[in-house]
This record gives structure tokens, C-alpha cells and sequence, in this order.
């Protein structure tokens, strides 16, 4: 049984990524929980709301919460009548990424799903803030889905790598359950201008092979310049369904979110794109 939770903020956004979700798992037993934190919607307006408490605040935007969650999973359940999928919601005076973490240990969750922007959609923008937070942060693996991206299966799946982490057994099955569930085929991208690999490096390709047995793995090489636009390049040749890069120390992943924007360094994504952790906590 599948465990996925999906932060909401009950946007157009937040819905395409729940629709592609359902979409996603659709064959599959699943349990889906629905999130909302509230915290900056308490903190935000508490400065100017005109005399209320705190605790008064605190409770209408909690009622307000759970009246739109307990709307949004009677529409799901009218909508999909899936007997492969249960729905459950929860409201969380947290935020998001700590919300996400505490749920996510609490219930083992498998995958986070949430759009790539929220309702103060910035269109110039790629990834909005709170998405790139949740990157940066939350201790499981995260799917972000654009906004205008169409529901396409998930058979061709590019993942750059230098083949320097040891990759994590947990997040690399899930990596394999969706190459089983589509017939996938795995491009590991290594960008680099020399073919050798040391031993460190050759053991963790080798891993990845183990780790992937229901994959079609594919291992291509390509010479060195600007890592994104090497992956945008090879996105746009190959038809790519989805983007998984693994966020660890001295990454390009982490290079991408800690140093500078994502759209600085020019990784315009227009694909589902999947952030698996190998950060120490």
C-alpha cells in the first residue's frame, strides 16, 4: 500500500498536482493524505486583524482549513471513485515543511506531490518559494508538478549523476516500483569529459544498476559545459517524462537551491520533477 501526501493550499496549482497524483497511482492500492499548514495564515494577517486574539484567529482560519479539506475530499471521492484509493485530511498550525516532516514520520510516507507554484504564482518563475523549501528540507522524497504539464506516464525518466553519492535502497525503490508500474526506461546521465571511473564511483553505478531491476537503465555520457542546459538539452532530445536528481552535499542539486535560484542557473523545468534526499538531518 502506498503512502502519498500532498500539501495543499487549495490553488489551481495545488489541484493539477493532486489530479496527476490520482493519475499516477491510479493501478495502484494508495492512501492519500491531504495537508494544509496554517501557521502564515495566522501569523500574516494577526499583525492588522483588528483586535481579535491570537487564539480567535487561530480558530477560524483552523475551521476555515478543515471546511475546504472536507470539500476538496468529498469532490475527490465524487470524481474518481477509485476503490484502489483512500483519502484522508489533516490540518497542521505548523509550517509547511515542518508539518510535511512531523506527518511524514509519523505515518511513513512513501512520496510528498505538490505543485511547483502556490496562489502567488510568480508565472517568470519556476519553482515558487515554499517548493523550493520543501526541496531543501523535508526528509523524503518530493514530486513537483508545473502547473501546465499534461498527465503523460512516466516512461522515460532522466537522472543525472555523477555517480559520486551512495545512494539511498528506500528512495531508489521507489524509483523502481514506478519503472515496473510504466515499463520505464532510466537514462543515468553522467556529465563529464572523461569515460574512467574511479572505484568509489564504479561500485555506486553498480548499486544503481541492483537498486533499478525492473528499469530499462540506460548509462550515457556527455562532455562537460553548463550542467542545465546539458540536462535541458538532453530533456528536449529524448522526450523526457520526468526529472529525478538526488539532493546530497556538494550536489549540482544542492548547489541549484542553497546557492543561488534555480531559474539563475537556467533549469526552466517544465516536467514533473523528483527530489530524492541523501542529506544527513
Amino acid at each position: 500500500m502506498r503512502t502519498v501526501l500532498i500539501p495543499t493550499d487549495f490553488s489551481a496549482n495545488a489541484m493539477h498536482a493532486i489530479e496527476y497524483a490520482l493519475n499516477l497511482y491510479k493501478c495502484e492500492r494508495t492512501n492519500f493524505y491531504f495537508l494544509h499548514a496554517y501557521a502564515d495564515e495566522v501569523y500574516g494577517p494577526f499583525k492588522k486583524n483588528g483586535g481579535e486574539s491570537m487564539d480567535e484567529q487561530k480558530k477560524m482560519v483552523k475551521a476555515n482549513a478543515e471546511e475546504a479539506l472536507k470539500k476538496l475530499v468529498t469532490e475527490i471521492e465524487e470524481k474518481t471513485r477509485n476503490p484502489k484509493h483512500s483519502y484522508e485530511s489533516v490540518s497542521a498550525f505548523e509550517s509547511l515543511v515542518d508539518a510535511i516532516n512531523d506527518f511524514a514520520n509519523q505515518i511513513n510516507v512513501d512520496l510528498v506531490v505538490m505543485g511547483t507554484q502556490g496562489q502567488t504564482a510568480d508565472k517568470k518563475i519556476t519553482f515558487g518559494s515554499h517548493t523550493v523549501q520543501v526541496f531543501k528540507y523535508v526528509q523524503c522524497p518530493v514530486l513537483a508538478i508545473p502547473e501546465n504539464y499534461e498527465y503523460r506516464q512516466p516512461k522515460k525518466v532522466l537522472f543525472p549523476t555523477d555517480y559520486m553519492l551512495p545512494y539511498k535502497r528506500r528512495e531508489l525503490k521507489l524509483l523502481n516500483n514506478l519503472a515496473d508500474e510504466f515499463k520505464s526506461e532510466v537514462h543515468c546521465l553522467y556529465i563529464s569529459d572523461f569515460e574512467d571511473l574511479s572505484h568509489r564511483q564504479l561500485d555506486n553505478k553498480r548499486f544503481l544498476q541492483e537498486s533499478l531491476p525492473k528499469a530499462y537503465v540506460y548509462f550515457e555520457r556527455t562532455p562537460v559545459k553548463n550542467k542545465a542546459e546539458a540536462i535541458m538539452e538532453y530533456i528536449s532530445k529524448n522526450e523526457v517524462n520526468l526529472l529525478v536528481m538526488v539532493n546530497a552535499r556538494h550536489s549540482f542539486l544542492e548547489d541549484m537551491l542553497y546557492r543561488s535560484t534555480v531559474d539563475e542557473i537556467g533549469l526552466h523545468l517544465k516536467l514533473p520533477f523528483l527530489v530524492m534526499q541523501n542529506l544527513p538531518r
